[in-house]
């Protein structure tokens, strides 16, 4: 650096591949097989077993640094204020699950107590999640409808409805869990990588309207039976609109009033909540308030009210899975996907890092725990762990008192909430659908900055609106695999140009000031190189030179059959070999080597290449396939046959060794043709070509390498 001064000078050679090699010696490092990595990945010793321990056990970690006096009473705050909010949601959410409502309280204690001692986040709230218990409630309405006789499946005699739904819930929770616990032991958390935030937000609109729907016949008073499947959200409000007529009087009362005291205060904590202690729990007081004006006034048999009634925990009994296996799957992604997303968002926060694969297994274990007690699957709740962690919480203790709180409800008090109306749960269910329904703002801000994340967006959502949460999940995840890999196919390809008085080079579309030598064209391609972006590649650039090489390679060789037949006065040969064109031009037996450029005698006309050096930028490619290898030896070879040099720039030193290893490099395809730096291989061509001016710009004629 120049003191003072926001530029650099630097003197050194010019250097390409081969002569940086020789100049700098490398390290060499041992490559290691896929067997050294499988020996080193289950070879064990005492630290490696010290460390698995630990990270089996995140709890040892924290607990560690737990600071008593500090810390405590906060989590006790938090925990109770997060108790409340679990209790209620447990109840509200089971309805989702087209379970008893007392259900939800087993899923907002028993997968809690398990992740207090193997989960890595300190901030989640851990129970029912509102879009998992709509997924279980399909598995449930399918298998054991509202009308008609359930599905032949052994484990049924003798139970209840209810009880066969119960049954089926935790099925599917114990294989929701399997799953989970077999991708954490395998190490496969990355999976939920390719659950993009555009295609999460799309995915929980759509189940924030199929929840919306499914607590209208609670908010209503309707008798609307549970149906699951393609279109099911369009029969539902099929059916609520034939019975519209129906309409219990006093479950819309009550549910307006909930909705609207419960919007309005919850606003308030939003609004206030730099100066609110604890956020003001408006959905226990007024479920409360509910419970106790359905008692007084006896609203079950005064207005027909369905109301919540009271059930004692059942034992554990785990049926077949036979039926649920191919639902779990996606819960269990969708599951851990939410989880993980919230708990990455708290870790930043709070300056502490988070395990996936070990959250993979300590929700899989918490199902599994969970399932065995008659509990569905749990995820998080962004509203509950936010709750959690703006009152102050520190770690999973707030979340263990959280769990206490449910437990003392579950099995002392539970039975006050026996008259509770179930339009107070559809309602306030509702109300906490606020945020995922307003994701819907973020379709213009996607459509002006990014169209393929937009169409991401739509496309998840409008299928699972229409499909199902569950297909609409797999019809999602297909949309954005097959956009990444059009925008990987159609990459944006680009013609590069100097800056002038600079080293850097930038698409000569863009600005004014640029330096262009006669004769010369860099060429850009900012993606890998594989057998389906290959052709797309050499059709960009054959776009770009103006020429097809191998059809002027042709044109070439039979010109000089022509010339040859003029100098030696032979009888013309009608009959070609297509095979012969395409070989390189051969000059022995003629006098002089032909310019190509010049007049021809004879009237003999052949195309005319203006450039005699290409540019390759390679910076931005990756990795090779064997295809791509063929087809990009396939267009050098063209090229240098025509006399066109060509040199390849940039290149990664793992896609160089590569093609050295594919015996990539031949007599006409030399290893010489790679350069260090783009600015490099320039250099070298003004140096090979000193007769090379300034190209005048023609904005008017810029070839478009825009996909």
């Amino acid at each position: 650096m120049r003191p003072g001064a926001q530029q650099y000078v630097v003197a050194r050679p010019l250097y390409s591949e081969e002569s940086f090699a020789e100049e700098h010696e490398k390290v060499y490092r041992q490559r290691k097989t896929m067997l050294d990595h499988f020996v080193q990945y289950f070879r064990c010793d005492r630290k490696r077993a010290k460390n698995a321990a630990l990270s089996l056990l995140p709890i040892i970690g924290w607990i560690k640094i737990y600071k008593l006096k500090e810390w405590l009473f906060s989590d006790i705050v938090s925990g109770i204020s997060t108790g409340l909010v679990a209790v209620l949601q447990g109840l509200a959410y089971c309805l989702l699950a087209s379970l008893p409502p007392w259900y939800g309280l087993f899923s907002a204690f028993f997968p809690v107590v398990i992740y207090f001692f193997l989960g890595t986040s300190r901030h989640i709230s851990v129970g029912p999640f509102p879009v998992l218990c709509l997924m279980i409630g399909s598995v449930v309405t399918r298998i054991v409808p509202d009308e008609g006789p359930p599905l032949n499946i052994t484990g049924f005699e003798g139970l209840t409805s209810d009880e066969q739904r119960v049954l089926v819930a935790s099925s599917v929770t114990f294989l929701v869990g399997i799953m989970q616990l077999a991708m954490g032991i395998l190490q496969v958390g990355f999976v939920v990588m390719y659950l993009s935030d555009t295609l999460v937000s799309g995915f929980t609109t759509a189940a924030a309207i199929h929840i919306l729907v499914s607590q209208l016949k609670f908010v209503l008073g309707l008798q609307v039976p549970g149906l699951s499947g393609p279109f099911s959200l369009i029969y539902t409000l099929e059916i609520i609109f034939n019975k519209i007529t129906s309409t219990n009087v006093c479950d819309v009362v009550i549910s307006l009033v909930i909705l609207v005291v419960v919007f309005i205060v919850k606003e308030i904590n939003e609004r206030f909540k730099s100066k609110l202690p604890v956020p003001i729990p408006i959905e226990v007081i007024m479920t409360v308030i509910a419970c106790g004006v359905s008692y007084a006034f006896d609203f079950k048999k005064r207005y027909g009210i369905e109301v919540v009634g009271y059930e004692s925990p059942m034992a554990p009994n785990l049926p077949i899975f036979q039926e649920t296996a191919v639902e779990a799957f996606p819960m269990a992604i969708v599951g851990f996907a939410v989880a993980f997303s919230v708990a990455k968002v708290y870790s930043v926060k709070h300056d502490y890092t988070i395990d996936g694969n070990q959250e993979l297994i300590a929700f899989g274990v918490s199902n599994i725990f969970g399932a065995s007690f008659k509990s569905f699957a749990a995820s998080t709740a962004l509203s509950r762990s936010a709750v959690q962690e703006s009152t102050g919480g520190k770690t999973q203790v707030a979340g263990l008192i959280s769990a206490l709180i449910v437990m003392i409800v579950t099995l002392a008090i539970g039975f006050l909430l026996e008259p509770l109306p179930k339009s107070v749960l559809g309602a306030v269910v509702i109300v906490n659908l606020k945020s995922m329904l307003m994701q819907v703002r973020e379709i213009p801000y996607l459509w002006r900055r990014d169209k393929p994340d937009c169409v991401v967006w739509l496309a998840t959502c409008v299928a699972a609106v229409l499909l199902g949460l569950d297909l609409g999940l797999a019809a999602g995840l297909g949309v954005e695999l097959l956009s990444v890999v059009l925008r990987v196919q159609f990459p944006r390809c680009s013609v590069l140009a100097n800056i002038k008085g600079t080293d850097v080079y930038k698409d000569r579309k863009d600005f004014i000031n640029i330096y262009e030598p006669d004769g010369v064209m860099i060429f850009r391609i900012p993606s890998p190189l594989f057998f389906a972006n290959i052709e797309f590649f050499r059709s960009k650039l054959l776009e770009a030179l103006g020429f097809n090489p191998l059809r002027v390679l042709r044109k070439r060789n039979k010109a000089l059959r022509r010339i040859r037949r003029l100098l030696k006065k032979v009888k013309w040969v009608q009959k070609e070999n297509i095979k012969e064109l395409d070989l390189p031009t051969d000059f022995k037996d003629l006098p002089a080597r032909i310019n190509w450029n010049a007049e021809l005698p004879a009237n003999i006309v052949v195309p005319r290449v203006d450039i005699h050096s290409l540019v390759l930028d390679f910076a931005a490619v990756s990795f090779l396939d064997i295809s791509a290898l063929k087809g990009l030896k396939t267009v050098l070879k063209e090229l240098i046959r025509i006399e066109v040099m060509v040199y390849i720039v940039a290149c990664d030193p793992y896609v160089l060794q590569k093609l050295h290893d594919c015996c990539f490099f031949d007599d006409e395809v030399q290893s010489s043709m790679f350069f260090l730096t783009l600015h490099d291989a320039m250099l070298h061509i003004l140096e090979k070509h000193p007769e090379a001016t300034e190209r005048k710009a023609d904005f008017g004629k810029v070839t478009n390498c825009l996909f």
